[in-house]
């Protein structure tokens, strides 16, 4: 099993900075690919940004450039770091772990508003 963790969400105001992170704890031997994802009230959940165990980064295009995900292996931590933050990133953020047997587990949430 693994547990993950997230913090950091809050209220900003649009053009403002958040910084998520996601401790991970359990088995997490087995994780290789780690995500952030996003869901909008009346919205489907929808990927924000995506890194492997080895390092390669995939963002969404509406948050190229704004948004940073990283990964410190050595603290089973995973960060979001949000830039330039707009209304329409508002949305609770979730933090999303693949098994290498590609079993997905899910942390609990964190809210993110933007405020204009």
């Amino acid at each position: 099993q693994v547990q993950l963790v997230e913090s950091g969400g809050g209220l900003v105001q649009a053009g403002g900075s958040l910084r998520l992170s996601c401790a991970a704890s359990g088995s997490i031997f087995r994780i290789s690919t780690m995500g952030w994802y996003r869901q909008a009230p009346g919205k489907q959940r929808e990927s924000v940004a995506l890194i492997t165990s080895s390092g390669i980064k995939t963002h969404a295009d509406s948050v190229k450039g704004r948004f940073t995900i990283s990964r410190d292996n050595a603290n089973n931590t995973l960060y979001l770091q949000m830039n330039s933050l707009k209304p329409e990133d508002t949305a609770i953020y979730y933090c999303n772990a693949r098994r290498t047997d590609s079993y997905i587990y899910w942390g609990q949430g964190t809210q993110v508003t933007v405020s204009s």
